[in-house]
């Protein structure tokens, strides 16, 4: 239960930073949500993007994946997820690389900026939490706590005890109509009722 609760935290606070990070900069003062999201695929341009149609919709849907992953206490489903997130930066920082020829850190505002730091840790804490989390609990098939009860008529006696007499056995042979003999209390050479 606590593993559950702590990396659901975690993964709802790496979703967020995801999320967040598009609207921080990501190179050279630009920011993630001006990066149109097929320049992902075709390459880096100067173009710029609506904030919906920008990088920040895989984030997004990472953050939708991580909501319904920690309702459903998937691990599955967080760690999804934070890969969603770390491919599409890293992805990213190739065609930016691609774009520049190099990419550089600086202090100064200029190459790699705190968007990118975000995304990445929010890709990280994803993953984490899905480390963290128990999942759901598996329910055990109940197994019956002894040998299955045994009909001593059907199954026999048990191992090392002489096999009783039936009941049924001793009652019938002391009925009347059971004998082969005379009946008991009619004097010998009495006639036998017919049936």
């Amino acid at each position: 239960m606590i593993r559950n609760v702590v990396g659901s935290v975690l993964a709802l606070a790496g979703a967020t930073a995801a999320v967040w990070s598009p609207f921080r900069a990501w190179y050279d003062g630009r920011h993630g949500s001006d990066y149109p999201i097929e320049d992902l695929f075709t390459g880096i341009t100067d173009t710029g993007a609506e904030v919906i149609g920008s990088i920040l919709l895989p984030f997004a849907f990472a953050a939708l994946v991580t909501v319904l992953g920690v309702v459903l206490r998937s691990r599955v489903l967080v760690a999804v997820a934070g890969l969603v997130v770390l491919g599409f930066t890293v992805l990213w920082m190739v065609r930016v690389g691609q774009a520049e020829g190099s990419l550089v850190v600086s202090g100064d505002g200029r190459g790699l900026g705190d968007g990118v730091a975000n995304a990445f840790g929010g890709g990280i804490l994803l993953l984490l939490g899905a480390l963290v989390m128990s999942g759901r609990a598996r329910r055990h098939r109940l197994e019956p706590a002894g040998p299955p009860p045994t009909h001593p008529t059907l199954d026999g006696p048990p191992p090392g005890e002489t096999p009783a007499e039936h009941p049924y056995d001793a009652e019938t042979r002391s009925m009347p109509y059971a004998a082969p003999g005379p009946v008991r209390g009619l004097p010998p050479g009495t006639p036998r009722a017919r049936t």
